[in-house]
């Protein structure tokens, strides 16, 4: 923001508002001033506004600062513009005026006088400022002394389940402060009295079944050790700090909506407002169904706070069928399409599809997963390729989740006759939503990979022309956001981590090692290249089968028991990164071999596997163990004489100075084995020539560990599991995370009998049972003290029963091990698992349930 000195003048809109005292620090601890608060608050209101719009809002105001006096303000103040949105409260003695913060412009003003605490009760104000029925529920999880964020989070995962049961769905907000806020949407019909009792009712209930941990008074009941489950807040004349709302604490944290997953993750903490915006690009806001159960006429949030009838609006509006009109377009007994007889639940999902559609005149079907239906466009000229160019797109009826997956010729005479193809699918990562006026995602796409799209409604004047939209391909730097995707083939690498292909962190080079054998080849350029080229996040594989490949061109490469890597060659050296963006370097100087045997003006980045080979020349998992997060020379060099390793190449993201990671399987490895020289520990494996019933066999007869099947019309989906490669394997394994662990006996008794597994799911920390065979002796010797120092008091885990919990000691689950299994079981629990080795390669978030 310009102009941070006196201050300045700005229209927000429509709306002139003088901003002063910009540089005033408002959160000395972080140096965060006026200017910092103004802008955040600016950059989220289009996922905050929902959550308090039509609510009285009552204001923490820190006019000198977070270490300064702060006022609680409730009334509306005369110097307040007119153009704020209000209405009156009485109260037993007096009545009170408050705002509503219904637009950009009042949360603007809100900013200017440092009420950095936005307080809104669970109901919204009616026809003439009448109270509605409360439209959500909340229970505030308020950690004692000694007791933390790790214990709310076990309280919140008893709750999830019951509340569940009562047909609302919880959804979490780190309050900003200490504990938890848990969210679920109304639909109107219950009065305030009613909403408090119930939820008085769960926090006495829960108390009843952990005396030990929660507490349900609020009286002068000791704390300590302790998780008061507030249920008071459901009281009308109670309110609750905003979500995205900033907290006035010493740093700016800020109240923020969580996905359950994110509430399982051990390094779960406070999140402050520099982290915020980056998330709901990336994640959208997962609190949105919340806010949007109950409509509310806009007369009734206070545009005309003067003028707020409207007689026809009934508050317990059922939420519409949205493919009702879907359904009376399709005879389900003369299409094939699928046709649900019931409205669609609200879904969080984001998948996405574009089916090939030769109708009575060829175009594209566009469509988006939002709130439990395919949102959809019909693309006559098709996805544009070029962000100079626009392309028409016709909003049309939504469509089922299902239709997702459709394929097939729709029989002549009914609506939409014709063949229909998926020509892409996958998910996307969305940016922006506005209902009705526009949508900016990231598509990832398991056939023509990642680029990012804009539609964008222009439909005025009534009549058809009301559906039509633009949709636009975005360069790398539209709207402002961080560079994502490649929008052409000379297209540089992306910069915004995670979703759009990079590792989490940049490695911060190759450590303290050397060269390895080998000098610079003399036909290598002696110019340096201004800067290496970035590592890209590796694709990732999807769990199949035969009936996966039965259609498509497939190629088949043996699947290798080693652990991933990205190779970055410039300049002569090589740098090695793990999935999870850590720096592989050091503990394998003699791959720096491979930057002899690359010929790439410009450098390379290749993916591919480090496997340890045994004296047979067989890739051997538990002999690489040794070699795993070695960093001092002399380790590694004594750990690589007994244990050498080779690096096997399948993939390459960019080389010859540009990036590959939007062209096809074939044509990547055509460049693959044209830039990269065999030999030594560097291979280049070849894709087997047959069939997939063949590629087993010989995998089988190698005793490899299965195949992997890849796509050949298949873009290189940077940092994205994708069905377009497909693992196969002759063993059955798992990825797990170490939770906890049970005291042995016998032999073991003063060590570890049993490791407590988990695998991430809905609920969080997913209990899949223990593991006590395939250690070593050198392996158990290690793993007491490791456990030891991560020890924890509470479970990280869901669903733990009693036999397995008896005598367990917990740990922070931040590490992931692998197993072998026989199978899954009904029970969702591993059966004959056997340790097989850790994971420094993986993080928890890395892993998912295979098969």
């Amino acid at each position: 923001m310009a102009g941070r000195g006196r201050g300045e003048t700005v229209e927000v809109g429509g709306h002139r508002l003088q901003l002063t005292n910009l540089d005033k620090v408002l959160y000395p601890e972080t140096g965060t001033t006026k200017a910092d608060v103004l802008g955040y608050y600016a950059a989220v209101a289009e996922w905050m506004l929902p959550h308090v719009e039509g609510r009285p809002a009552t204001r923490k105001r820190w006019v000198d600062g977070v270490e300064g006096q702060v006022f609680f303000e409730k009334n509306l103040p005369d110097s307040a513009p007119d153009w704020v949105a209000r209405h009156e409260i009485e109260h037993k003695d007096h009545a009170n005026v408050y705002p509503m913060v219904n637009d950009l412009a009042t949360l603007t003003w809100l900013a200017q006088v440092a009420a950095l605490e936005v307080h809104v009760p669970q109901w919204r104000f009616g026809p003439r400022g009448a109270r509605r029925n409360p439209d959500r529920l909340v229970l505030d999880l308020d950690p004692g002394e000694g007791v933390g964020l790790a214990e709310c989070v076990a309280v919140a995962r008893e709750l999830r389940p019951i509340v569940e049961g009562m047909g609302l769905e919880l959804v979490p907000v780190t309050s900003g402060s200490k504990g938890v806020h848990l969210y679920a949407r109304l639909d109107g019909r219950q009065t305030g009295e009613q909403v408090s009792a119930v939820a008085h009712e769960l926090a006495r209930a829960l108390e009843a079944d952990h005396p030990d941990l929660v507490l349900s008074t609020m009286g002068r009941a000791d704390r300590r050790g302790k998780v008061l489950l507030d249920w008071s807040q459901n009281n009308g004349s109670k309110t609750t700090v905003a979500p995205y709302s900033l907290r006035g604490r010493s740093r700016p944290t800020v109240a923020m909506p969580r996905t359950w997953r994110e509430l399982a993750s051990p390094s779960l903490r406070q999140l402050e407002h520099t982290e915020v915006l980056s998330r709901l690009r990336r994640r959208g806001d997962p609190l949105a169904d919340v806010s949007s159960g109950t409509p509310v006429p806009p007369g009734e949030l206070g545009e005309d706070f003067r003028n707020t009838d409207d007689p026809d609006h009934d508050p317990s509006e059922k939420r519409r069928d949205r493919l009702e009109m879907y359904r009376s377009m399709r005879d389900p007994a003369r299409t094939r399409e699928p046709v649900p007889a019931e409205a669609p639940p609200s879904t969080d999902g984001r998948s996405f599809v574009i089916q090939e559609h030769h109708a009575s005149r060829l175009h594209w079907d566009f469509r988006l997963e939002h709130d439990g239906v395919l949102v959809s466009w019909a693309l006559p000229k098709g996805e544009p390729d070029d962000p100079g160019t626009n392309h028409l797109a016709v909003q049309t009826e939504d469509h089922p989740l299902e239709y997702g997956t459709f394929e097939g010729t729709i029989a002549k005479g009914e609506y939409g006759a014709g063949e229909v193809t998926i020509w892409d699918s996958g998910e996307y990562d969305l940016e922006k939503w506005r209902d009705g006026k526009e949508a900016i995602v990231v598509l990832h796409g398991e056939q023509r990979g990642t680029r990012r799209v804009a539609l964008i409604h222009t439909g005025y004047g009534g009549g058809k022309a009301e559906r039509n939209w633009l949709i636009h391909r975005m360069k790398d730097d539209d709207g402002g956001g961080s560079a994502v995707g490649n929008s052409g083939a000379e297209g540089s690498e992306r910069r915004s981590p995670r979703r759009d292909g990079r590792p989490p962190e940049k490695p911060t080079g190759r450590g303290a090692t050397g060269r390895g054998s080998g000098g610079t080849s003399s036909a290598r350029s002696t110019e340096r290249e201004p800067t290496a080229p970035e590592p890209v996040a590796p694709m990732l594989a999807t769990t199949g089968d035969a009936h996966d490949v039965a259609e498509g061109e497939w190629a088949f490469e043996m699947k290798w028991d080693g652990i991933r890597a990205v190779a970055v060659v410039h300049d002569g050296e090589v740098t090695l990164t793990s999935r999870n963006g850590n720096d592989l370097t050091p503990a394998y100087p003699e791959l720096q071999e491979l930057a002899d045997r690359v010929d790439s003006e410009g450098g390379a980045v290749l993916d591919g596997e480090i496997v340890a080979v045994d004296e047979k020349g067989r890739p051997d998992f538990g002999l690489l163990q040794s070699r795993m997060g070695l960093t001092r020379p002399r380790d590694v060099a004594r750990a690589a004489a007994s244990a050498p390793v080779r690096l096997l190449l399948f993939d390459v993201m960019r080389a010859e100075g540009r990036s590959l990671v939007r062209e096809h399987y074939d044509d990547r490895r055509e460049v693959l084995e044209r830039i990269v020289e065999g030999g030594g520990a560097i291979d280049v494996p070849p894709a087997f020539d047959g069939d997939l019933d063949a590629a087993m066999t010989t995998s089988r007869r190698l005793r490899l560990e299965g195949v992997v099947a890849k796509r050949r019309d298949a873009t290189y989906s940077a940092g994205r599991r994708s069905r377009a490669w497909l693992k196969m394997k002759h063993h059955r394994t798992q990825e797990v995370v170490i939770a906890g662990w049970r005291p042995g006996a016998g032999r073991r008794a003063d060590g570890v009998g049993a490791l407590l597994m988990g695998v991430p799911g809905d609920a969080g920390l997913e209990y899949v049972g223990r593991v006590g065979t395939g250690f070593s002796d050198r392996e158990l010797d290690e793993l007491l003290p490791m456990l030891e120092a991560a020890e924890r008091k509470t479970s990280p885990l869901v669903g733990v029963p009693t036999v397995d919990a008896r005598g367990a000691r917990w740990v922070t689950p931040s590490r992931v091990g692998e197993v072998s299994i026989a199978e899954w079981t009904s029970t969702g629990r591993l059966r004959q698992p056997s340790w097989r080795g850790w994971r420094p390669d993986k993080s928890p978030e890395d892993v998912v349930r295979e098969g």
